[in-house]
């Protein structure tokens, strides 16, 4: 029985995807909840697995190709055993040896083999039925073949081109997230008035208390691990409480004060930066949130974030301490009103009571929109960030 295999339903924010990755190709064998395609959106990349046992009879929109919300992507046939995947696969072959070529090889494989210029005629699948798989490619690569020099002056891929002076450059199209992450970076910084303010906190209270509760931390809370990330959502927490116009947005020729703390922790992945919401954090712990945005990074790694977790949120957090920042200015995240930066931490001599004493020193750095924060309530906010991280106490009996 044939079967229609639907793109997903998309949310409102998101008008279209495109095809990334055909994972099964015609008449081979898939398996129920199997993994057959990926459907890359502004946001997210959205897999579609198979609807039962079977086979994928008709690919109707290619790698590439534009796709709506519950379109027709594919037709299934439910039921196809596994040996009528070699017919399909093989009947090409009696025609021409290019198309055996395409036929026999992954979508991934073939993607792999064109950016470094491999000829996968020469390469023996390992995958089902002769399927030429990417770890073929890669290992083909590895371990080039005397016969694979022949084969050099093939035709090379459109996207590469060679200089007279012999340099090189690959040309690669955008994904649509990096696209879209573009627009939204540069409308932040055409449609708002952003302005950066600076300041430095005193990370040693905080790192004095992480050493000293690490462990029982973890012991309480199956396995979580307290690190610092916790501390500054449950400080900014506190801050956007007392300064309501920094928890803001603008509708229209509106100003919407949100009475709830929903903050984005930004993470980076292999595909561009994703921004997952931590919801209504005036009711989490530090065990919720750590664990939630552990849960989150192993997600948005494997692009397996949903479109929701990643839509709304009222202020943002983004560590580029992680990748070794001492100081940047953060971009906005429309429609909110400020970001706070957080950055490495670096032992400086500072001055104390008189006295030169050697301290883990941290750069804070908050981006605001000054249509709706004026500079002293920008300062003010991330002054009440500093002193409830350098007297975590604060924190708790809410001074």
């Amino acid at each position: 029985m044939s079967t229609e295999v639907k793109a997903p339903q998309f949310p409102e924010s998101v008008a279209d995807g495109s095809i990334a990755t055909w994972y099964k190709q015609p008449g081979e064998a898939v398996k129920r909840d199997e993994l057959i395609v990926d459907i890359e959106t502004d946001k997210v990349v959205l897999e579609v697995v198979a609807p039962a046992d079977g086979a994928i009879k008709e690919i109707i929109k290619g790698e590439g190709e534009t796709v709506l919300s519950e379109e027709v992507i594919a037709i299934f046939e439910e039921g196809a055993a596994c040996t009528t995947a070699a017919p399909i696969a093989e009947t090409p072959t009696a025609e021409a040896s290019a198309p055996k070529a395409d036929a026999a090889i992954s979508p991934a494989a073939r993607k792999f083999a064109e950016e470094n210029n491999l000829d996968t005629s020469k390469i023996a699948g390992s995958g089902k039925n002769g399927l030429i798989t990417k770890e073929d490619v890669q290992a083909a690569l590895a371990n080039p073949a005397p016969a694979a020099t022949t084969s050099a002056p093939a035709p090379a891929p459109v996207q590469t081109a060679q200089s007279q002076d012999g340099r090189t450059e690959k040309r690669v199209p955008m994904s649509r997230m990096r696209a879209r992450i573009a627009e939204r970076l540069l409308g932040a910084t055409q449609e708002t008035a952003m302005l950066t303010t600076f300041n430095e906190v005193n990370m040693k209270p905080v790192m004095e208390l992480r050493s000293r509760y690490k462990d029982l931390f973890e012991k309480t809370h199956n396995g979580t691990r307290l690190g610092f990330m916790s501390f500054f959502v449950r400080a900014a927490t506190e801050a956007l409480k007392r300064f309501p116009g920094v928890n803001s947005s603008i509708d229209g020729n509106d100003i919407v004060y949100h009475g709830y703390q929903d903050i984005g922790v930004a993470v980076s992945t292999d595909k561009g930066l994703v921004v997952p919401v931590l919801r209504d954090t005036d009711y989490m712990n530090l065990a919720d949130i750590e664990s939630t945005i552990r849960d989150f990074g192993l997600r948005a790694r494997d692009g397996k974030l949903g479109i929701d977790e990643m839509t709304g949120g009222t202020f943002t957090i983004t560590n580029g301490g992680v990748f070794g920042s001492m100081m940047s200015t953060p971009i906005l995240n429309p429609p909110q009103a400020a970001i706070l930066g957080m950055h490495s931490i670096v032992e400086r001599p500072m001055a104390v009571n008189g006295q030169v004493e050697i301290l883990p020193m941290m750069y804070l750095a908050l981006s605001y929109d000054h249509r709706l924060i004026d500079g002293k309530e920008a300062v003010q906010f991330l002054v009440a960030i500093k002193n409830l991280l350098e007297d975590p106490a604060r924190m708790l009996l809410d001074v």
